[in-house]
């Protein structure tokens, strides 16, 4: 029996891919590289992407053969599933992989923004020392109003209640919050909190979801932090309320559009950005991986093992 044509068409770190190249040809591709990627779908029986690849209906359109495509992390904003299920191809992912790594960076994040390091460290690279311009805030005794309380909502909630935070959660899906932290509706949570942070996935509902009334209903004290989905923020309204000093700053690791190119955010000296940065630890990138090629395995089993006869 010939061995399943696996094509990976992002990087994967490691030896990850060790499973899968004992028993199967692994091909890699350059997924921006659309006629290349298409060509190679030709006799796939499973894909493995990143965020790199964007897998739409003419990806799937070349693929009769193909059973599953695997997305090394937790979104699958870049598959079209609708799709790719219509067709009887399985779409996995590695919703667990990164959970730690982000909730860390939310919390530098907030540190770091808090305390103004970022540009504190930039003012003495460049010869200066203006220990009264950068003056911060504790966390301690301070409202964390958390959007979003999933698995990463829930590990930034336990690590910042460390830091002695008062937090809040809107969550309607949540089923339970747990006694250390209250439940809250979002205008509420929005007015009462002293750091916004959001975690949870961008969907028809959830795009747009802090726009300008919402925004305008912070404290001008306010940090709002987002590692979640860029499009969940009105960006246009956010900049707006910066700039004029309806809020105090913002700590951002993702965008509407990625890269942001020419965003007004990027100019504003209250901003903290990232080049989505979630999820980039050789830790979550090694999870995910080991992941999906253990659940690209189980797909593939019908290949791997011939079938008897009776």
């Amino acid at each position: 029996m010939p061995s399943p044509i696996v094509i990976v068409s992002d990087a994967l770190p490691g030896d990850t891919l060790a499973a899968l190249q004992t028993t199967c040809d692994v091909r890699h591709v350059e997924g921006r590289d659309r006629p290349a990627l298409l060509a190679a779908m030709s006799d796939a029986d499973a894909l493995i992407v990143r965020s790199g690849t964007r897998v739409d209906a003419e990806v799937l359109d070349r693929a009769p053969r193909l059973r599953v495509v695997a997305r090394a992390g937790v979104g699958l904003d870049n598959v079209d599933t609708t799709t790719a299920r219509a067709r009887g191809i399985t779409v996995v992912n590695a919703p667990d992989s990164n959970t730690v790594s982000v909730a860390e960076l939310t919390v530098g994040l907030i540190v770091a923004s808090m305390r103004h390091i970022t540009a504190a460290a930039r003012s003495l690279r460049d010869g200066e020392w203006r220990r009264s311009d950068f003056a911060g805030v504790e966390l301690a005794g301070r409202t964390l109003g958390i959007v979003g309380y999933g698995r990463i909502g829930r590990q930034v909630a336990r690590r910042l209640a460390a830091f002695d935070m008062r937090i809040l959660v809107h969550d309607p899906y949540a089923d339970t919050v747990g006694d250390d932290v209250q439940a809250t509706r979002l205008d509420e949570l929005l007015a009462a909190s002293d750091v916004v942070t959001l975690h949870l996935p961008k969907t028809p509902a959830t795009t747009g979801l802090l726009g300008a009334r919402e925004l305008a209903l912070m404290k001008p004290t306010a940090l709002l932090v987002n590692t979640a989905r860029g499009g969940i923020v009105d960006e246009a309204a956010l900049a707006r309320a910066l700039r004029d000093g309806e809020l105090a700053g913002a700590a951002l690791d993702v965008f509407a559009a990625e890269p942001p190119g020419h965003s007004p955010l990027l100019a504003l000296p209250n901003v903290l950005a990232l080049p989505h940065l979630g999820a980039s630890t050789r830790d979550a990138q090694l999870r995910a991986g080991q992941d999906v090629v253990r659940k690209v395995l189980e797909e593939l089993a019908p290949l791997l093992t011939p079938v008897r006869a009776a």
